[in-house]
């Protein structure tokens, strides 16, 4: 575990002060067993799920028909550099009380809090229609029918499911859909896999100096180091901390700081885990399919899907696309809360999916809001799958100052009091930082020549 202050309490506490039976002496005894891990899991798990969306799932679908199994080992190096930044930002929110906006906006110029909320807003929107509009065509294949109709469908349910389910049954109900997901594992039993090529390839790093080679890593940092995954998972720990009453924000009562930190640890490293087992069983199946039949353009998660049935069977193509429907229930309600999140914290607005609607207009506004525009993107002329692009681009400008605030964030004391960030946590956040810099200036490169 990262190292604070050595003036915290908790350096001070002594080691049998917890209660016999209490969650804090459960936790002291085994933070890493597997009931406790269970027990443990929530935003880190919903984070990474909800990471494999169904763009992210084209990407990763159109990364292994291009370049077959020799892409596998981003997911290795994509692996640690998620960890990292996502435990940053949920501590930042279990330390605080306040999502990445709250903080921003207590610390720092209001043009800059206006800047990245507006950039969030724009990309997340963006993002939530070419979501429902894979779904839509997922469906289509399933059952056939209009694709608009699944659009409308898909996207008020997880609007209204946001406003008005109950917060702890809704919250159960996204950790049920993670299981969706292993959709993608099931469909490598329908692939010829090549093992050995595979685990080459996730294994020893292979470089081709091309334009196309150099973009599709760019599209894989892009998808699986994105803003609104920080932005999430540090306001779900806020929430959890405010509708749990024995808990309060560490920097006002510092006990039990080190079993939070330990469960955040958990849930943080198993939902990054599991988001990257899934691309890399994306990857494989593609790689063993698609790019071993010669065939490389695919531009949608939704072709990847129908692309399957004449290579590996028709249950393969059901198995992949009952996946996208699966993930894009999960991750629309992410990319929708995460909007509301910011925006609301931003304004300073009462904020919270465990509030009742009444008691958090606003907040709920934006996250209805958000839904609204991402459904109707869908009748208009332009391709939300076009519009990912861009939305990729915003996504990654707007990736390094926000990761940048957050590391500076996490080192300020009047931020973070005693539970400023350091040691080599600290140091591979700004490692991942410094990756995604380069992968945007990559882009920006690539845009340009």
């Amino acid at each position: 575990m990262t190292q604070h202050r050595q003036t915290s309490p908790e350096h001070n506490a002594k080691p049998g002060s917890a209660k016999p039976g209490s969650a804090a002496a459960k936790a002291a005894r085994g933070p890493f067993s597997l009931k406790y891990i269970a027990k443990a899991l929530g935003p880190g798990l919903i984070t990474g799920a909800s990471d494999d969306d169904p763009s992210g799932i084209g990407t990763y679908s159109q990364a292994g028909a291009q370049l077959g199994y020799g892409i596998g080992w981003t997911m290795l190096l994509t692996f640690p550099l998620m960890v990292a930044i996502q435990e940053i930002s949920a501590r930042v929110g279990r330390v605080t009380g306040h999502g990445i906006s709250g903080n921003v906006c207590r610390h720092y110029p209001p043009w800059l809090l206006v800047v990245v909320v507006a950039l969030l807003f724009i990309a997340n929107t963006i993002n939530i229609a070419a979501d429902l509009a894979a779904m839509a065509d997922a469906s289509k294949l399933l059952v056939g029918g209009p694709a608009i109709l699944y659009v409308v469908l898909f996207g008020v349910t997880s609007v209204a499911a946001q406003i008005f389910m109950d917060y702890k049954r809704y919250v159960a109900v996204l950790k049920w859909l993670t299981l969706s997901l292993f959709a993608y594992v099931a469909a490598l039993a329908f692939a010829k896999v090549s093992w050995g090529e595979a685990l080459a390839g996730a294994l020893v790093p292979r470089f081709t100096w091309s334009a196309d080679y150099f973009t599709t890593i760019v599209a894989i940092f892009g998808t699986t180091i994105s803003p609104y995954l920080f932005f999430w998972q540090a306001s779900q720990e806020a929430e959890e901390q405010r509708i749990d009453a024995r808990k309060h924000p560490l920097i006002e009562r510092h006990y039990g700081a080190r079993q939070e930190f330990s469960r955040i640890r958990a849930d943080t490293v198993v939902g990054m885990a599991f988001s990257n087992l899934i691309a890399l069983s994306i990857i494989v199946t593609a790689a063993a399919t698609l790019h071993a039949a010669g065939k490389t353009d695919i531009q949608t998660s939704a072709q990847a899907a129908e692309a399957l049935r004449p290579i590996a069977g028709p249950f393969a193509e059901v198995i992949f696309a009952l996946g996208i429907v699966g993930t894009g229930l999960l991750a629309i309600p992410v990319l929708g809360g995460a909007t509301a999140y910011a925006v609301g914290e931003a304004g300073r607005w009462s904020v919270g999916l465990a509030r009742k609607p009444k008691e958090a207009i606003a907040f709920y506004s934006v996250l209805a809001l958000s839904g609204a525009i991402g459904i109707a993107l869908n009748f208009t002329p332009i391709n939300p799958i076009s519009a990912l692009y861009w939305s990729a681009v915003v996504n990654g400008v707007l990736a390094i100052p926000v990761m940048v605030l957050l590391m500076v964030m996490a080192r300020r004391k009047d931020v973070m009091g005693h539970f400023v960030i350091g040691g080599w946590l600290y140091w591979l956040g700004w490692l991942s930082t410094g990756a995604m810099a380069l992968s945007v200036i990559a882009m920006g490169v690539g845009l340009l020549f």
